[in-house]
């Protein structure tokens, strides 16, 4: 069984009820052992769009790392996710932040997710559920990449529940 984590967000429609349905249905990938608090965040890349319902999530999976993003990319297309415009608004976006210790990278895939050192509202809730987790190329957990982040643009606000 490999361990995945798992960065979920919604920007329209009901974030809320995205992030809850997207989570439901990734059972069907696997075992979902831990899920972050919700965090609204602020559009980082296209500025003109609703805010963000992030959250992170530990899948445990029994499926490759390519078998993973093909059963996410049926759920995210299950939940109206339409890529016209890219960074644009979307009901729901999956992306594979970590798959164990394992280093993929292709045309289709990157793992670690290329990005997720820089992102203020990927870190904060995998530091929620995960703060010791390692980034393989970094060799930084979770919670150091996060503090390295002081001053970082993009505003991450930690919802109840």
């Amino acid at each position: 069984m490999s361990v995945a984590y798992l960065s979920l967000g919604s920007n329209l429609g009901d974030r809320a009820a995205n992030i809850r349905e997207c989570i439901s249905r990734l059972k069907g990938c696997g075992r979902v052992a831990r899920i972050s608090s919700l965090y609204e965040t602020e559009p980082m890349e296209l500025l003109e769009q609703p805010w963000f319902l992030n959250c992170a999530v530990k899948l445990e999976t029994s499926l490759s790392p390519r078998e993973l993003l093909a059963c996410i990319q049926k759920i995210e297309a299950d939940l109206g996710r339409n890529r016209v415009v890219d960074k644009g608004p979307r009901t729901i976006d999956v992306d594979v932040l970590l798959y164990d210790d394992v280093i993929v990278d292709d045309s289709a895939l990157k793992i670690p997710h290329p990005a997720m050192t820089r992102r203020r509202f990927v870190l904060e809730p995998l530091s929620e559920i995960a703060p010791e987790v390692l980034h393989p190329l970094a060799g930084k957990s979770a919670q150091q990449m996060l503090a390295e982040l002081k001053g970082a643009k993009g505003q991450v606000r930690r919802l109840s529940g």
